[in-house]
């Protein structure tokens, strides 16, 4: 393979490449270096890409490898992460009025409900056991293989299939008592609150409406409430959207805040 030619399939990949790293490391930073790093590892090594696979499973192999690396040496987050970044927010003045000059001065600092709902799954995932966060990204939004999951992770299909169901039922368990948009029983509003804040003359419900995950909540098929919200999160693109630079603001901020809590509350 020429260097042209990989410069060119690369780059037809870089978004989804970039958004998965963003989502299972949640930095920005990180998912840019990863993702650099990849660039430069595929490339050196693009003459044992032998074809068994696509070009594109190939390069997520390399970067689900460096992020691995990367991962574990920090410490999974709590599954009630809103409830603490949200805490500390309240209690950061700076990140507030970072946040409005964003919102009010930046091409990409709109809030949208559906960028929210995206963050706070990237967020609450990092609860899951590392293998399991992979694999339902991999596969729910980026839509690979089972197989092709067990080559990039190095496993077999039957322990993908393993990690799905547990990744799964975990996050579809945790959203069910969380969220107040698929469960009238649910703590967490911060999709209608950041809502008030950044968009005062909207109205919030008839926004929220629009969206088949709040549509269809009244159905109270939790597999089926799963795969809206994995929807959604395939049809985003979190460096690239309308919200890309408020959500990208959210998300460094929960970042710093988790790499601070104690670790014997956050386990």
């Amino acid at each position: 393979m020429t260097a042209e030619l990989f410069n060119r399939e690369f780059e037809s990949i870089t978004g989804q490449l970039k958004s998965y790293l963003l989502r299972i490391t949640a930095c920005v930073a990180d998912a840019e270096d990863i993702a650099h790093d990849t660039y430069l590892k595929g490339l050196e090594k693009r003459e044992t890409f032998r074809g068994e696979s696509s070009l594109k499973t190939w390069l997520f192999t390399i970067a689900s490898n460096l992020a691995k690396d990367n991962l574990k040496t920090q410490k999974r987050w709590t599954e009630n992460v809103t409830d603490i970044t949200k805490a500390a927010a309240l209690n950061n003045k700076q990140f507030f009025e970072e946040a409005m000059h964003i919102a009010a001065t930046s091409p990409h600092g709109q809030f949208e409900v559906k960028e929210h709902i995206a963050l706070c799954f990237t967020c609450i995932s990092k609860a899951l056991p590392l293998e399991q966060q992979l694999c339902l990204f991999l596969k729910e939004v980026y839509e690979f293989k089972v197989l092709e999951i067990a080559n990039i992770l190095s496993t077999n299909e039957a322990m993908v299939k393993y990690y799905l169901h547990t990744g799964r039922s975990k996050m579809i368990n945790i959203f069910e008592g969380r969220c107040a948009l698929i469960n009238k029983e649910g703590v967490c509003h911060q999709c209608s609150e950041l809502n008030g804040i950044f968009n005062p003359k909207q109205n919030t419900q008839a926004e929220l409406v629009k969206i088949d995950l709040v549509k269809e909540s009244a159905n109270k098929d939790k597999e089926h409430l799963f795969d809206l919200r994995m929807k959604i999160l395939g049809e985003l693109d979190p460096f690239a959207s309308g919200a890309s630079a408020l959500q990208l603001h959210h998300l460094e901020h929960n970042r710093q805040v988790m790499e601070n809590y104690p670790e014997e509350k956050g386990n």
